[in-house]
């Protein structure tokens, strides 16, 4: 059976559709995970945050963060904190975060980051 992609993220995102059409068109099989309908798994954030860190997976750019209170936004200084938030908002996470087939894993799209990971030049 051939390894498969988990790709985490929202459906209506369009960073989400750009890395899931860049999959397909690369042939990469993945599964992909709501986080709307089915939430944040906690086994895997905390995986995430020990792989990526909690900085790179707080997304300070976003809608979601610029609406957060001041308060929070501060209070969001460590993985607990951020592992925290990223339950209660998990809108506030870069998408899409990526479990590769090797088991890396990967936070946010870009055409160069995907063909590193999938291991073919940038421009397929």
């Amino acid at each position: 059976m051939k390894p498969i992609a988990s790709v985490y993220g929202i459906p209506n995102c369009d960073t989400v559709k750009k890395a899931r059409d860049w999959l397909s068109a690369a042939g990469v099989d993945y599964q992909f995970h709501d986080f709307k309908k089915a939430g944040v798994p906690e086994k895997a954030l905390a995986e995430w945050l020990d792989a990526l860190g909690w900085e790179a997976l707080v997304n300070r750019k976003g809608t979601t963060w610029r609406k957060l209170d001041p308060a929070l936004q501060a209070a969001t200084q460590d993985a607990p904190s951020a592992s925290a938030l990223m339950h209660a908002h998990p809108s506030v996470i870069k998408r899409p975060v990526v479990r590769w087939p090797n088991g890396a894993l990967s936070a946010g799209f870009s055409p160069a980051l995907f063909a590193a990971h999938h291991g073919v030049s940038p421009s397929a």
